[in-house]
């Protein structure tokens, strides 16, 4: 096996799975800090939420959050979108342009592209765009403000400490999923969502403090929020069958369709926005008549729309509730998510998968009360963002009820698949794509992990002496076409330890010059302090010592002797890329049936 060590004498005791050090308890102290504080933020955007949609609605001074659907305008709720965007316009060319989008691509941004800095004014102007964005009808939910809120909160925290760059992270997610756990009482969905699409690994010194950090968001929701489920839903069986099961296979395909629909309508109405003849900072507005038309159509497409979730799950809505949500809503979310307005996208994927799964109640076996909008729900999310872990368990923590984790399991996966075939990108990595930026989000060992350095050093190779003299030397530098020019020449005593290294190029110098007394001049031009390695080293460390030296070889000793083994080089490191490619792409059959019946005879 690779990275298995047959070396008896090798010293591992610094290898271990995981890298991380002492710091993470610091890390982790902030994290909970910055939890606790998340949380409040959560708490005042979702108040800033109820009080422009008090104000554009109903004209009076209150926070509590509701719907717009009771509202006495008239023709005029046409305007009152478009008087929202408007000012988020204005924001956004004259404030800053970050606050545009949904969230969480520019959240991914920060962290990759900018070091997880995000500018102060970011954490004032995002939130309070978004709140007018969705109190003024925007088919948004709140969780990805939010998200982006509690991720610039975390990330000017730790810009004032002496801090990584991989801790800013840390920190900035832990922001991220503290607010998302307070807003939705989903601790546990809020660190997978960090996992699968904000933290870009999966190590303990991130996860700890984003995990303590979520778990801490929902403490302290408990006291200014209250306690969840955000949805209650009717208990359902433990377990539904095989034709419940197929059904699920039916829903996630239906929803794989859906979420690759969505992803389209959203890019290709930003498509058209890029061609038109007039500045950014009027898409809003023509978004926000979209919205406008349609919510004076159908008054349930309007903002975050809680109380339309929470009634397809109890399966109190009517037929044409449920067709107006998934035709009227999926069409003014995109347009106006395309216009480049503020806002987020788990509320609204959450209401169409809702009004999906009753459309599919209308054909697929009877199993309960809001079954199939649950299914759906968390088929769409785990389809439309590409994190099935996290529309599992976000259904999951939403409602409470455990026994749809194998439904759920079923149907996201199935989502997820039919999106990853069909789409190269999800609908928020799109976004982070057309900005001239690559991210790949599958997580795999590193070869460089497993494998030692013996595993791939060079060990034919030709050592030099202080006493050797000009003939020698000519022959050193003599080619073998099979293996190439030797670049690098170790120098070694009588014992075989090393001593010091002569390179090529130096050594050619040498030679051409023909000096007297070769054997001083070696010894002039001979490196007695080179960078090593060690057979039972991994190529992870060889990697990043060559990094920071920035040598391309080292002669590998033997720890405590010195003696010399081989040379391992950049080029050596390709191997174990090579290795990995061979097992990725060559197929073979191990075993044949008339094999296996005779190891079986016997």
């Amino acid at each position: 096996m690779a990275g298995v060590n047959n070396n008896t004498n090798g010293d591992l005791s610094g290898l271990g799975d995981f890298t991380t050090t002492p710091r993470s308890i610091l890390i982790s102290l902030i994290a909970i800090g910055i939890g606790a504080v998340s949380a409040y933020i959560a708490k005042w955007l979702l108040a800033l939420i109820g009080l422009f949609t008090n104000l554009f609605f109903f004209q009076r001074w209150d926070t509590t959050l509701v719907s717009p659907v009771g509202h006495h305008l008239g023709p005029f709720v046409i305007v009152v979108p478009v008087i929202g965007a408007l000012i988020i316009g204005f924001m956004a060319r004259y404030g800053s342009e970050r606050i545009r989008g949904h969230g969480i691509p520019e959240a991914i941004e920060a962290i990759l592209i900018n070091g997880s800095r995000v500018e102060p004014k970011v954490a004032i102007l995002k939130p309070l765009s978004s709140a007018i964005s969705i109190g003024s009808g925007g088919p948004f939910g709140a969780e990805g403000p939010i998200i982006m809120t509690g991720g610039a909160f975390g990330s000017l925290i730790a810009q004032f400490l002496h801090l990584t760059s991989a801790e800013r992270k840390t920190l900035l997610v832990a922001g991220a999923a503290a607010g998302m756990s307070a807003t939705f009482a989903a601790p546990v969905s809020a660190v997978l969502l960090a996992v699968e699409l904000l933290l870009f690994e999966w190590k303990p010194r991130s996860m700890v403090p984003v995990a303590l950090a979520s778990a801490t968001g929902a403490a302290v929701r408990r006291y200014i929020i209250g306690l969840g489920p955000l949805f209650v839903v009717p208990p359902h069986a433990a377990f539904i069958g095989p034709g419940g099961l197929a059904g699920c296979v039916i829903a996630g395909l239906l929803a794989g369709v859906v979420s690759a629909l969505l992803t389209l309508a959203v890019y290709a109405a930003e498509d058209g926005f890029q061609h038109l003849p007039i500045h950014w900072m009027w898409w809003p507005a023509i978004g926000g008549l979209v919205i406008g038309i349609g919510g004076y159509i159908f008054p349930q497409a309007l903002g975050v729309g809680y109380d339309v979730i929470g009634d397809l799950l109890q399966g109190d809505v009517a037929g044409r509730v449920i067709v107006g949500v998934l035709i009227v809503k999926s069409i003014i979310w995109s347009f106006s998510l395309g216009s480049g307005t503020s806002g987020g996208v788990l509320a609204p994927l959450l209401m169409i998968g809702g009004a999906l799964g009753g459309v599919e109640a209308w054909f697929l076996p009877a199993e309960g009360i809001g079954f199939w909008p649950l299914v759906s729900m968390g088929a769409i999310l785990g389809g439309t963002m590409r994190s099935p872990f996290t529309g599992v368990i976000f259904a999951l923590e939403l409602t409470h009820d455990v026994n749809m984790m194998l439904p759920l399991l079923v149907a996201v996966a199935i989502a997820h698949g039919f999106t990853v075939l069909v789409l190269r990108r999800s609908i928020l990595t799109e976004k982070v794509a057309r900005r001239g930026y690559h991210l790949s989000r599958e997580y795999a060992v590193d070869p460089l992990e497993i494998l030692f350095a013996r595993e791939v050093m060079t060990t034919e190779i030709v050592p030099l002496r202080a006493s050797d003299g000009l003939p020698v030397l000519v022959d050193a530098l003599r080619v073998d076409p099979a293996k190439g020019p030797q670049r690098l020449y170790p120098m070694v005593d009588s014992s075989e330890r090393l001593v010091g290294v002569v390179p090529r190029v130096e050594l050619q110098q040498l030679v051409d010059a023909a000096p007297v007394d070769v054997s001083t001049s070696l010894g002039q031009i001979t490196r007695t302090t080179p960078t090593t390695a060690y057979p039972d080293e991994p190529l992870r460390l060889i990697v990043h010592r060559m990094a920071e030296t920035g040598l391309t070889r080292f002669p590998v000793v033997e720890r405590g002797s010195s003696r010399l083994l081989g040379l391992v080089a950049l080029d050596d490191l390709l191997k174990a890329r090579a290795r990995n490619l061979d097992s990725e792409r060559r197929r073979e059959r191990v075993l044949r049936i008339a094999e296996w019946r005779l190891q079986s005879a016997d």
